[in-house]
């Protein structure tokens, strides 16, 4: 059963890393970068959380990036934080694997492909659906497709679907055609979709988000500290259009433009 066991000062040298337990995408360095500059200034604000296998074996759960600016920070400074705040969980590695999961999950970047990995683990791992669900904040009817539909997914549909060329309910209906085909006609079937798929990428990629409500947040606040009494001059249309750009499902190459010609700098 996952638990708490306490909050700690542990030494940096007892925390390791465990091979089935990952960040689920590579590490940002410009992320890491930047909690070095904030660590060395403020300290380490918010713990590691990190799991007691067995007594006095540790390995990181949460707070990858936090782990990587600390390690660059005692390259640079030895003896910096030879001790470090954490919280111990103990618990099974599925549960671990799942913990691990819902951290990353509370990222506003979150793509439903981070999860596929442990949902398929947990449910081999003879987790019942409702558990999963429950754990992960998420409904029943998720985790179905999920498992329905990831394991025998083409892959270069769920590449397609890892960049954001693809959404998840298109991605769901290509694998419905592809699963109810004859069984002789799979792989032509498959091949057909995925080639209309490629033929529509232009398209899709129109209706990629190019700006969200956290990088609008940034590069205003960026350029507020720049020039404070600077003042964009638009009409209602233009408002619309940024309004469609940060939704992001239905906006045009037309809206794209307008927002980049009415708030010069928010769009990168």
């Amino acid at each position: 059963m996952l638990t708490t066991k306490r909050y700690d000062y542990m030494p940096f040298d007892n925390i390791q890393r465990h091979p089935l337990i990952s960040n689920h995408r590579r590490l940002k360095p410009g992320k890491v970068a930047h909690l070095e500059k904030d660590i060395l200034k403020n300290g380490l604000l918010e713990p590691l959380i990190v799991w007691e296998r067995i007594n006095g074996e540790y390995y990181v759960v949460g707070g990858f990036h936090r782990l990587a600016a600390i390690e660059a920070i005692r390259k640079r400074y030895p003896g910096y934080f030879d001790r470090m705040d954490v919280r111990v969980v103990s618990g099974e590695l599925d549960e671990m694997r799942a913990l691990n999961l819902k951290l990353n999950a509370d990222r506003l970047d979150t793509k439903i492909t981070d999860y596929f990995e442990t949902v398929l683990y947990l449910n081999n791992a003879n987790w019942d659906k409702e558990r999963i669900a429950s754990f992960l904040d998420k409904s029943v009817t998720w985790l179905d497709e999920i498992i329905r539909f990831v394991p025998g997914m083409d892959s270069r549909l769920k590449i397609m679907l890892e960049e954001g060329k693809v959404s998840w309910n298109r991605a769901k209906s290509i694998c419905r055609q592809i699963l109810t085909a004859p069984p002789d006609r799979e792989k032509e079937v498959a091949d057909n979709l995925m080639e209309a798929l490629h033929k529509n990428a232009g398209s899709m990629r129109a209706n990629k988000r190019v700006l969200s409500p956290k990088k609008a947040i940034k590069r205003l606040t960026e350029q507020f500290k720049k020039n404070p009494k600077a003042r964009y001059t638009f009409d209602l249309e233009d408002l619309l259009s940024l309004f469609m750009v940060l939704w992001g499902k239905e906006q045009t190459d037309s809206h794209v433009q307008r927002v980049r010609k009415a708030f010069p700098g928010l769009i990168g």
